[in-house]
């Protein structure tokens, strides 16, 4: 069975750190782009970080860059999202996706590029 399953959310302080992680099963990460978006009640889902599957390239949401990192384990068969410097507008749902199609190696920060889906970790950043 295919699945991703996000972990590593909570509550932090302005200007504290948190770090996500994403396992896959029924498939290898190595071989798909994989992206990390985030939803808050009555917004869209918006993507923040994405990873490339060819050379690892990776593509940041404006607001995050400098801040967040966003790297693949292939021995572990994990995905992480390393954020620094969190901020208030950083709360929310935080998701991992990847597409099921082996072959979009493009990094995508649109949530309707994506297929499988986790359930999701809340990040809550208090001021």
């Amino acid at each position: 069975q295919v699945q991703l399953v996000e972990s590593g959310g909570g509550s932090v302080q302005s200007g504290g750190s948190l770090t996500l992680s994403c396992a896959a099963s029924g498939f290898s990460l190595e071989a798909y782009t994989v992206a990390w978006f985030r939803e808050v009640p009555g917004k869209d889902r918006e993507g923040v970080s994405c990873v490339s599957s060819k050379d690892d390239g990776s593509v940041y949401k404006e607001s995050v860059k400098g801040r967040f990192t966003i790297s693949k384990d292939n021995t572990k068969n994990m995905v992480y999202l390393h954020m620094t410097d969190l901020k208030p507008e950083d709360t929310g749902r935080y998701y991992c996706a990847a597409p099921n199609n082996v072959r979009q190696v493009t990094c995508f920060l649109a949530w309707w590029r994506y297929d499988i889906w986790g359930q999701g970790t809340q990040v809550t950043v208090s001021s």
